[in-house]
């Protein structure tokens, strides 16, 4: 369902984590096609080049997602600039590679402050908005990682699977008020997740062929250009009713399928059991 070429309404955009990566993809192809977007970023100095660019239809905030009361305020000014806001995209976040033992109480909960309570905020702060306009869309950066789990990534996959949780029921609760969600599910890209964002755990030696075998696999496989998506998110934004979940790429289809007739054949052979409870 590709836009071609229909010609949309200038929209309003608010974006997380919009220095690189899937942030910065979408947030230059909106501009791109004439759209206006309130862009954070921890420095927002990175976002200077866009700003020379496109001037005052992109507004560059200093954002860190943690902190609530900086995201209600960056919120509040974005929507002030632009008089509302259509799409809001919760895409801050980052991974965090290391084995269940291993990760210590700091990097859990550095790890659900971002992925979790980062987007909780946000949305938070981006509700009393839509509900006023009656209208709103909330996309939520999740991953493959938000349906299927991987060694060497619990911490970030606990962070993915409650972000998923939170934005159905979020979807059941503001889809009635004309406002509406979607939650994203990307396979690997080289939007540097992997790279100088991502965070390590201290390794314990006995996980180390676990450890060998996760990076032969990862190493396998070539991560795609992250602007390829960019197109895809602008068709969803423009959609009268968008779905609650997109896949990007064609990757994470067989590894779900998988996942869920494992998940299934397992439940229906412990059913016995199961009923005797």
């Amino acid at each position: 369902m590709l836009r071609r070429g229909m010609v949309e309404a200038m929209k309003t955009w608010f974006i997380t984590g919009a220095s690189r990566g899937f942030g910065r993809t979408w947030a230059t192809a909106a501009l791109k096609r004439g759209d206006r977007v309130a862009a954070t970023a921890r420095q927002p100095e990175t976002l200077q080049d866009l700003a020379e660019t496109y001037g005052d239809r992109l507004l560059p905030i200093a954002l860190d997602v943690t902190d609530r009361v900086q995201v209600f305020a960056a919120v509040d000014r974005a929507a002030e600039a632009f008089d509302g806001l259509d799409v809001v995209v919760n895409n801050a976040g980052y991974g965090l590679f290391g084995m269940i033992e291993e990760t210590t109480e700091e990097q859990a909960r550095a790890q659900i402050e971002t992925n979790l309570f980062g987007p909780l905020w946000v949305t938070q702060a981006a509700l009393p908005i839509m509900r006023t306009q009656g209208s709103g869309h909330l996309v939520q950066v999740s991953s493959i990682g938000g349906i299927a789990a991987f060694p060497t990534l619990g911490l970030y996959n606990a962070s993915k699977w409650a972000l998923e949780g939170m934005s159905e029921a979020l979807a059941q609760e503001v889809g009635p008020l004309g406002i509406k969600t979607t939650i994203l599910e990307p396979g690997p890209y080289g939007t540097d997740w992997a790279g100088a964002s991502a965070a390590h755990t201290a390794p314990i030696a006995a996980y180390e062929p676990i450890r060998q075998a996760r990076r032969a696999g990862a190493t396998a496989r070539a991560p795609r250009d992250p602007s390829v998506t960019a197109e895809v998110v602008l068709s969803l934004v423009d959609l009268p009713e968008p779905p609650l979940r997109l896949f990007l790429g064609s990757y994470p289809y067989p590894i779900t399928e998988s996942v869920y007739q494992q998940r299934l054949a397992t439940w229906h052979q412990w059913r016995e059991l199961a009923e005797t409870a």
